[in-house]
């Protein structure tokens, strides 16, 4: 059942700095560390984190990830991830408890601590996610389950750290849950007249809108070794 006008509290919020980590391979972000206190945010997400591939990450429509708390049990209890493991494993700048994809729909407008950001697409889980939890298939069950988190284009300048508030404030696609399009997106398999709706849905992210614009066409076909392989 979906919770309208929901609030929780963020567990943490993480940041990282583009490095190094694999040798022979591009460089990355995907390493956050739990920041404290409350943390700026700008039209491009939070003002001290960034992205190494500018192309797949970061953006007006890719600004913030946030991740369910929720999840980590599940992993764990799948054996995708060792007993312990905490929040920012996957990348995530936001944590909290009690939102998922599916509870929550594309085009949702929340308040952030003191900003208002809007879901614009859930994540397309690259090779990135398998390297850094060291488990060469974590890509791909990401994209099985459907539980990648989602991202949020910011609408309002503000600020957002541990402790404070996340409530939705509106919900314009309430039939289109996060969970739904991600897995439309991911799997490819959606009617022609669902592809069409999403291909015009304005609240959704530009890519995602012309992905569904081909599938609506009639293009069904899509290489996804590089982004889940590299």
């Amino acid at each position: 059942m979906i919770a309208k006008f929901q609030t929780v509290v963020i567990d943490g919020v993480f940041l990282g700095k583009v490095r190094e980590r694999w040798q022979g391979r591009p460089p990355s972000a995907i390493g956050k560390s739990t920041v404290y206190g409350r943390q700026k945010i700008d039209e491009l997400g939070f003002t001290g984190d960034a992205q190494a591939d500018l192309k797949h990450h970061g953006g007006h429509d890719k600004a913030i990830h946030h991740y369910a708390t929720d999840h980590y049990p599940l992993w764990i209890a799948e054996g995708e991830i060792p007993d312990g493991t905490i929040p920012a494993a996957f990348g995530e700048n936001i944590a909290t408890r009690g939102l998922t994809e599916d509870t929550l729909c594309i085009g949702d407008i929340l308040k952030l601590g003191s900003a208002t950001v809007q879901i614009s697409q859930g994540r397309q889980p690259c090779w990135k996610v398998s390297e850094y939890t060291n488990n060469k298939r974590m890509a791909y069950r990401f994209q099985k389950t459907g539980r990648t988190g989602w991202y949020y284009r910011v609408l309002d300048h503000g600020a957002a750290g541990a402790g404070d508030e996340v409530t939705v404030l509106e919900r314009p696609q309430p039939d289109w849950t996060v969970k739904r399009v991600t897995v439309a997106r991911l799997s490819r398999q959606t009617s022609q007249g669902e592809a069409e709706t999403l291909a015009l849905m304005p609240e959704l992210a530009d890519g995602w809108r012309q992905a569904f614009a081909k599938m609506a066409s009639g293009n069904l076909l899509e290489d996804q070794s590089k982004r889940l392989e590299g």
